[in-house]
């Protein structure tokens, strides 16, 4: 059975804001007691947030549906909904947040680093909220937003002070565990180890974490077998240390070679060129392992590498090895730019941001000039079109806004389709520009004496719509010779 994962792919939700309400205050000798009708509940908030208790992303491989839950709506008597919760998912330290397209979007490092996967809906106004001097009784309400649907990839990347690479069956799981108190799979087979293992060590005065990253074989950079997994491990790593094998069995391996294959492998992957190396010999305690070893060291010295001869069975150079790394980790953080505290800046966006933009457009024959703008769109979804009167105030918030005058401008007539949002979810509307707006456009509550007026473009939709079907039925019913 799986027990890590390191990258999966995530489905949030966050909640739907809750509508709000219509109601008229009605008390005994109180004949007129105005609207009454509070606001909706905001949707809760899908946030993902570093947890040191939490090493791997198992859970959401098994679960990558999550939501949170929704606002309330709201209730008469100026009662409000409640809020919808917020959903906290714990992710391992190093996890990297992207989008479907590979885009980051955020690197989470640190206890307690937090980011908004999924933003809830606002919840609708309630008509207590919309009441004015010339509607003072609204017989609708605003109808609650829906909260952010994303697909997200989570990664983790191990937050490691050092890294042990090498070819598989090299030892290195054999180096972490008698150079810390890490307990990791050990077997003499290739491939024992198919997950990072973390192990803490401590030299002196100095603490650092070492990293037990799988084997990597030719070809590992370009996807071969699970190299890209287990490359990712090594970004965050200050130092690595090559182990080689001076006892394989296998007669075209050998320790030089080893090396230069796992360092074209590293230079492929990219990033890593700037981190302190050595080399570590393993397993000098097998027959000819020592010899082999004396052969080798001084062509890696050569090279410029600090070589070590270490033995993780017999113990044997393990003291010296763990000190040179304390100091190479001690100097990698001293380089290392201090860390200030997080700042949280908040930028809002401006509250009289008119933006939108109106294009014409040809779809299905017909001239439509489409509206698009964060105001409009958000108006339409807010809209209970089941109700005249809330229809009514959208035509007089737009015009306000100023999209009937852009519209003229762009050459829009009466009757003509204007469309409000993106091409695969928008609402149609027939437009028929107004002089006025305000109270003497009203009628009764849920009510707007516009909609009473003929609609050309909708009967025109109509009337292509009943021709289309016609032919439909006459195609389906001729019979070939």
């Amino acid at each position: 059975m799986t027990t890590f994962v390191d990258r999966v792919e995530l489905h949030v939700a966050a909640g739907n804001g809750g509508h709000g309400c219509a109601s008229v205050h009605r008390e005994k000798f109180k004949p007129l007691g105005g609207p009454d009708g509070g606001n909706g509940g905001r949707g809760g908030d899908v946030i993902l947030t570093v947890d040191q208790s939490v090493t791997t992303l198992l859970d959401y491989h098994h679960s990558p549906h999550r939501k949170a839950t929704g606002g309330k709506p709201g209730e008469g008597g100026n009662r409000s909904g409640k809020d919808g919760q917020d959903l906290i998912l714990p992710v391992p330290d190093g996890t990297v947040v992207l989008d479907k397209a590979g885009n980051v979007l955020a690197d989470l490092v640190g206890h307690g680093t937090s980011y908004v996967a999924a933003q809830g809906g606002r919840g609708g106004l309630g008509n207590a909220a919309l009441a004015s001097a010339r509607r003072k009784a609204p017989g609708f309400a605003l109808l609650g937003e829906p909260g952010d649907l994303r697909d997200i990839v989570l990664e983790l990347k191990t937050v490691a002070d050092v890294a042990l690479v090498g070819y598989p069956s090299a030892g290195k799981s054999s180096l972490i565990s008698v150079l810390s108190a890490a307990k990791p799979k050990i077997a003499d087979y290739p491939f024992t180890t198919l997950v990072p293992n973390l192990g803490v060590v401590t030299a002196g005065s100095t603490v650092y974490t070492i990293a037990d990253v799988p084997g990597l074989i030719p070809g590992a950079s370009q996807g071969k077998g699970l190299g890209l997994e287990f490359l990712r491990h090594v970004e965050r790593c200050s130092v690595l240390v090559h182990v080689l094998d001076t006892a394989t069995l296998e007669s075209d391996r050998d320790p030089v070679s080893d090396l230069d294959v796992i360092e074209e492998e590293l230079r492929q992957y990219g990033g890593l060129d700037n981190r302190p190396r050595l080399v570590v010999l393993n397993k000098i305690d097998v027959p000819d392992g020592k010899d082999l070893a004396d052969m080798v060291r001084p062509d890696l010295e050569q090279r410029g590498y600090r070589v070590f001869e270490v033995s993780a069975v017999a113990h044997t150079g393990l003291r010296e090895l763990s000190f040179a790394l304390a100091d190479l980790v001690a100097k990698a953080r001293e380089a290392r730019p201090k860390e200030e505290a997080t700042r949280i800046v908040i930028r809002p966006k401006a509250v009289d941001d008119t933006g939108f933009t109106v294009t014409r457009e040809e779809a299905g024959g017909e001239l439509v000039f489409r509206v698009r703008g964060e105001k409009p769109e958000r108006w339409v979804r807010q809209t209970d079109f089941n109700n005249d009167e809330a229809v009514g105030y959208l035509a007089d918030r737009l015009n306000r806004l100023g999209v009937e005058e852009q519209l003229m401008k762009a050459g829009a007539r009466g009757g003509d389709a204007v469309a409000i949002g993106p091409e695969d979810n928008a609402v149609v509307f027939d437009w028929e520009p107004s002089v006025s707006a305000g109270a003497e456009m009203l009628g009764r509550r849920g009510e707007d004496h516009r909609f009473e007026a003929p609609r050309p473009a909708a009967q025109r939709r109509r009337d292509r719509d009943a021709q289309r079907d016609e032919a439909e039925r006459e195609f389906d019913g001729f019979e070939p010779f």
